[in-house]
């Protein structure tokens, strides 16, 4: 996933592994990297998830608005055992003494979608359905 934020500095993007929980997307981010930062002062954010194409007609994902926060308690536990379930190589990577640390300090995130679109170039250049808004 691209997210994208904003703050006094400007625009900026970063991508992300996420993963569903509920109708949430959450994700995990250090709290001092800039997206994390500008969600703490502005929490509008939006998203895009897609594959990389090379043929503009195979284009299919989505555009996403909504609003982003820190998971605390039994939510953040919930968000560690879907992503370690949808990313094993998480859980592997805590054996590591390093990676362990940087897992230790991350935070979790819940992106809250307000706004869905499904992009599908294969029906037409552009072409997209709003589901919710």
């Amino acid at each position: 996933m691209t997210l994208a934020t904003q703050s006094a500095d400007g625009p900026w993007a970063a991508a992300l592994f996420y993963v569903y929980v509920g109708d949430d997307l959450v994700f995990l981010s250090n709290p001092s990297s800039r997206h994390s930062r500008d969600l703490a002062c502005e929490p509008r954010c939006a998203a895009t998830i897609q594959d990389q194409e090379r043929d503009w007609r195979d284009i299919r994902g989505l555009q996403v608005e909504g609003i982003a926060g820190l998971l605390n308690g039994n939510e953040r536990e919930r968000a560690r055992r879907a992503y370690a379930k949808r990313f094993p190589f998480v859980e592997a990577m805590g054996a590591s003494v390093s990676i362990a640390e940087a897992l230790a300090h991350a935070q979790w995130y819940r992106l809250r979608m307000a706004r869905l679109l499904f992009i599908d170039n294969s029906r037409g250049f552009g072409w997209r359905q709003e589901f919710f808004s």
